[in-house]
């Protein structure tokens, strides 16, 4: 187990490694459909809508699937404006694979700025908080906040690491970088919807899905609120259990938006979509 690559020995720990590989055979299975042949656009058009209902219910907007598809006007009230937020980031995240390969904390910006253009006052918007300002998180407010000067340190260590490159599997990388962002909640706002767009970008620039038809936010969403903070709770920890059991709690979702990907593949066969 290398010190130099710390996403791969994380990969290595117990139990992780058979929640990727049961994830890879999933993901395998649905790109595998015949649907994708010849309608993966509008496969990944719906899991980009599903997944963005899913990552604004996991904030506490949660719209019915047909509403967020009908509704066209997202400003005049908090929920809305989390539902348009995470339908911006929904879009935003497969165009910044290049940028992200080369400077991941300029994407982080980047979707904080998509996330909350509009919603918070321009000199705050894709700029690191400050110490002693405050966190809006309606989530994750029980798991302690680090102080801004470290959670910049930790995030610039992150980057650095990304950008050295791992052997670990996209799946653990995605799910810690997903855990490092609701853990040091670097925004001020919108935390958790960056944290979970980042993991998607993860996930496609790491080739697990590449497609992004896989919506981890909807398997969030589906698991629970509580179960969503224990396990950042257990990753916090930073036991190997906790960490592990984190990973586990990411694949899971995964794996479950996987499974609604493969009813909308179904669907478009019987043509009932």
């Amino acid at each position: 187990m290398s010190t130099s690559d710390p996403f791969a020995a994380l990969a290595a720990l117990p139990g992780v490694t058979d929640s990727v590989d049961a994830v890879r055979r999933a993901v395998d299975q649905v790109y595998g459909h015949r649907v994708m042949r010849r309608r993966s656009n509008e496969v990944t058009s719906e899991a980009a809508l599903r997944g963005a209902r899913g990552s604004a219910a996991s904030e506490g907007a949660d719209w019915p699937l047909e509403e967020v598809r009908r509704r066209t006007d997202f400003s005049g009230d908090g929920e809305a404006e989390i539902v348009g937020a995470a339908l911006r980031l929904s879009a935003e995240a497969g165009q910044l694979l290049g940028v992200w390969r080369q400077s991941p904390l300029q994407v982080l910006a980047r979707l904080h700025l998509v996330a909350a253009s509009g919603v918070l006052e321009r000199e705050r918007v894709g700029r690191p908080r400050a110490d002693g300002e405050g966190v809006a998180d309606p989530v994750f407010g029980a798991v302690p906040l680090p102080s801004a000067g470290e959670a910049s340190a930790r995030l610039d260590g992150l980057a650095r690491l990304l950008l050295a490159g791992t052997e670990a599997p996209a799946l653990v990388t995605a799910a810690v970088m997903h855990g490092e962002l609701l853990a040091l909640r670097p925004f001020g706002s919108m935390n958790g919807l960056v944290a979970r767009a980042a993991q998607r970008v993860v996930l496609i620039g790491g080739g697990l899905d590449p497609k992004s038809i896989c919506p981890p936010e909807v398997g969030l969403a589906e698991l629970g609120r509580e179960a969503y903070v224990r396990a950042l709770e257990g990753y916090v920890s930073g036991t190997s259990e906790g960490v592990a059991a984190w990973i586990a709690h990411c694949a899971e979702a995964v794996r479950l938006g996987v499974r609604e990907s493969t009813a909308v593949c179904e669907a478009l066969q019987r043509g009932a979509a």
